[in-house]
């Protein structure tokens, strides 16, 4: 090769390069910070809340890596109103996420996109602000309330010791459960056999899918049915098996009296009597999702944040005595001795709970500490530079 053209071929190997490299640095601005692969937060596992708040606090946008995607983890401000508001359209839930939640969540809020979504959140907007469904739930709570407050009385009277946060995931399961189905599960009496099946279903499947999301595998172990996929298909089973039956007990019940039926106000039976005006626009498949959703949603946020809030109560006598002396103000005219438990809850209307101030306050500070949804996952296919604040320094 003559020279010149030698010289020129080198010239263009090198322009391309210094493009290339140029380009690349490009690249690599436009992304977020690589904090490492999702081995080491298995290797954290034991501290994976402490380990994920130090990479946040160093970085505030950061991505780790897996075999077939990156994931973007972002607790700067400017970020996350990006996703959740000013472009959410962008950050649907994607098909990896709907995958692995599908057999518990459906197609539940939680789980779908676009017009799925769109008419579950408007539903739900919807029927959590009429005042009947408040009142009924209202009622439910403190029923449940004087069923747990007297546990715990007798076990204090006894001297016995109790597992708060189990209690407190029992009752609220309850709660929710009723408010959704209206049935009540007796999980935390554990005086409705199916009911308490039906709760270890669901822990177990709950748990389960949370191990999908680090599991490689478990596409394979549910196609051949073993391991953990196994477990998930029974605990699936039961949930379903006794969500259905309540389904058809309901749709019974409709079926012999609907003008009495029309006086129930738990969640499915409002939406069994929707569906009387417009048959077509869900299914029995769509019921269950749709609701056990709800349960979902006020079961766990609930029981966790009542675990941290007394966590919290236990450290400091001062909030302890502040909340209770607010408490009785607002309920019993501050006397000492407010009687029996299901007089006291009678005592707690909306207006006694609104003027609870502290309460709120300790309540809200609980949440600002230890956050009932630590982390919120979504997808996108794209991500530019414009998407994301710049790394801290």
């Amino acid at each position: 090769m003559d020279s010149p053209l030698l010289v020129a071929a080198l010239s263009s190997l090198l322009l391309l390069l210094a493009l290339y490299l140029l380009g690349g640095k490009r690249r690599r601005r436009s992304y977020p910070p690589v904090a490492g692969a999702m081995l080491q937060q298995l290797l954290h596992w034991g501290r994976l809340p402490e380990y994920m708040t130090e990479l946040s606090r160093r970085y505030g946008t950061f991505r780790m890596l897996t075999l077939t995607c990156n994931w973007v983890y972002t607790v700067d401000p400017a970020n996350v109103e990006h996703i959740l508001r000013t472009n959410f359209a962008n950050y649907g839930k994607g098909p990896m996420t709907h995958g692995v939640l599908e057999d518990l969540l459906g197609d539940g809020i939680f789980n779908v996109d676009g017009a799925k979504w769109r008419h579950q959140r408007k539903v739900a907007s919807f029927e959590f602000t009429t005042r009947a469904l408040r009142e009924y739930s209202s009622g439910v709570f403190r029923d449940m309330a004087a069923e747990l407050a007297g546990i715990v009385a007798a076990a204090a009277a006894a001297g016995e010791r109790l597992d708060m946060e189990n209690l407190f995931m029992r009752s609220t399961l309850d709660s929710i459960f009723t408010v959704g189905f209206g049935v009540n599960l007796g999980a935390l009496s554990g005086s409705n056999k199916k009911g308490a099946a039906f709760a270890r279903a669901f822990d177990d499947a709950s748990e389960q899918v949370l191990y999908r999301f680090l599991d490689p595998l478990w596409k394979a172990k549910r196609l051949l049915g073993v391991l953990s996929e196994a477990a998930m298909k029974r605990s699936v089973r039961t949930i379903n098996d006794f969500v259905y039956a309540v389904i058809d007990k309901k749709i019974e019940q409709m079926g012999r009296d609907q003008q009495e039926f029309a006086k129930k106000e738990d969640i499915l039976s409002r939406f069994l009597l929707e569906r009387e005006k417009d048959p077509g626009c869900f299914d029995n498949k769509y019921l269950r999702d749709i609701i056990l959703n709800f349960v979902i949603a006020g079961r766990d946020t609930t029981a966790g944040t009542l675990s941290w809030f007394l966590y919290v109560l236990c450290k400091d006598q001062r909030i302890q005595d502040k909340i209770a002396r607010e408490v009785r103000q607002a309920t019993t005219g501050d006397h000492q001795d407010v009687g029996r438990v299901r007089e006291f809850t009678a005592c707690l209307t909306e207006g006694a709970i609104g003027s609870m101030h502290y309460l709120h306050a300790a309540l809200t500070e609980t949440l600002r500490l230890y956050p009932a949804v630590p982390v919120v996952s979504c997808a996108t296919d794209v991500i530019r530079k414009e998407h994301f604040a710049p790394p801290r320094k």
